[in-house]
C-alpha cells in the first residue's frame, strides 16, 4: 500500500486500518453527554516484516494525568500468574491448558449458551479525561475485580467507571500497563463474587475457527457478534496513544511512537466501543483481546466502521504481560 498519495490510487480514498476508538470533546466542567461517534486517531497500516517491536516499558500504578486531548467516549474500539486482592489473598486468574477439550469442526455450536456461560465476564469501561470521555469494554480475570483491557482504552484517563453485565458499577484504577503491548490492567473497587473469564490457549488456535466477541461498539453493551479466525499471526503497527496525541519531550517517546504485535485476524465485527473486549473460542475461552479494526475511512467525514477485518492481542501474549504488570 506504498506510492500512492494521501487519497489513494486514481483519486478514490484509500482503506486504512484504525484503532476502533470513538472520541467526544467535553466541557471541563458539567454533566457528560451520552457515548457518539467522533474523530479516529490516526490510521495504522499491517506492515509485514514488521523489525522486531522494542522492549515493553511498563508503567505502574495510575496513569499520568495529560492536557492534550485524548481517547474519548465511545470507544476504541492468561501460563498461569496469581494477583492479590485488597485482602492480601492470592487470587489466581483461571487458565486452561492445550490438552483441554475440542469441539469438532462438525459439531454445531449453540452460541446462545456460550454467551450465557460467558456474559458475565464482560464489562464496559467508561473514562474520562479532562477533555473527552470514552467507552471501552474490558473481560474480568479475578473474582475480586482484576480487569484486562487495552492501554489505549484507559490510556490517560482520570476517571474509570466500570459497568458489570448485571448493570452494576464500580469505579476503578489502573493497576498496570504495557504500552507497547497496547494492554492494561485495571482494579475495580469494592467488588467481590465476580465470575472471572477462563483463558484459553491461543497456540492452538486455526485459521477457520469460530469465534465470539462481545463489547460495547457505540456503547451498546453486551453486543455479540460472530465469525472465525481468518489469518494468524498477522503483523499490525499502530501509533501509541501517547504519540497520536502529539507529546513529545520523553527519552523513550521515539522508541514508544508504535505499537507492534502479532495478531489474530477476525472476520467477527468489532467496531468502536469494542477494544479491550474477550474473543471467544466455542468453548467459551478467551483466546484474544480485540484491539484493532481494518477500515476505510470516509473522505467526507473521516468516520470509520467494521468491514470484517478485525484484529486481537493473542491470549498467550495477554497472559505474560499480565504476570508483569499486575
Amino acid at each position: 500500500m506504498r506510492g500512492a498519495d494521501s487519497n489513494g490510487m486514481d483519486g478514490y480514498p484509500q482503506p486504512q486500518p484504525q484503532i476502533p476508538h470513538q472520541q467526544q470533546s467535553v466541557p471541563t466542567h458539567g454533566p457528560i453527554p451520552g457515548p457518539v461517534h467522533g474523530s479516529i486517531p490516526p490510521p495504522f497500516l499491517p506492515h509485514p516484516g514488521l523489525a522486531e517491536p522494542p522492549r515493553s516499558k511498563i508503567r505502574r500504578g495510575t496513569v499520568a494525568m495529560v492536557t492534550a486531548a485524548v481517547l474519548g467516549a465511545g470507544v476504541l474500539g492468561g501460563a498461569a500468574g496469581a494477583y492479590f486482592g485488597s485482602d492480601g489473598a492470592s487470587t489466581p486468574f483461571t487458565t486452561i491448558s492445550a490438552s483441554a477439550q475440542t469441539v469438532s469442526a462438525t459439531t454445531p455450536t449453540d452460541v446462545s449458551a456460550v454467551v450465557a456461560k460467558v456474559m458475565p465476564t464482560v464489562v464496559e469501561i467508561t473514562t474520562r479525561t479532562s477533555t473527552a470521555q470514552g467507552i471501552g469494554s474490558g473481560v474480568i480475570l479475578t473474582s475480586d475485580g482484576r480487569i484486562l483491557t487495552n492501554n489505549h482504552v484507559i490510556d490517560g484517563a482520570r476517571e474509570i467507571t466500570v459497568t458489570f453485565a448485571d448493570g452494576k458499577t464500580a469505579s476503578a484504577k489502573v493497576v498496570g500497563t504495557d504500552v507497547n503491548a497496547d494492554l492494561a490492567v485495571i482494579q475495580a473497587d469494592g467488588v467481590s463474587g465476580l465470575t472471572a473469564a477462563v483463558l484459553g490457549d491461543s497456540s492452538q488456535v486455526k485459521v477457520g475457527d469460530e469465534v465470539i466477541a462481545i463489547g460495547s461498539p457505540a456503547g451498546l453493551q453486551g453486543t455479540v457478534t460472530t465469525g472465525i479466525v481468518s489469518a494468524l499471526d498477522r503483523d499490525v503497527s499502530i501509533p501509541s496513544e501517547s504519540s497520536s496525541r502529539g507529546m513529545r519531550g520523553s527519552a523513550n517517546s521515539a522508541a514508544n511512537s508504535t505499537v507492534s504485535y502479532k495478531a489474530i485476524q477476525t472476520d467477527a465485527s468489532i467496531n468502536q466501543g469494542n477494544s479491550g473486549g474477550p474473543l471467544f473460542d466455542t468453548l467459551g475461552r478467551v483466546i484474544g483481546i480485540n484491539s484493532a479494526i481494518y477500515s476505510p475511512v470516509s473522505s467526507m467525514d473521516g468516520s470509520a466502521g467494521s468491514v470484517g477485518i478485525g484484529f486481537s492481542i493473542p491470549i498467550d501474549t495477554a497472559k505474560e504481560v499480565v504476570t508483569q504488570i499486575s
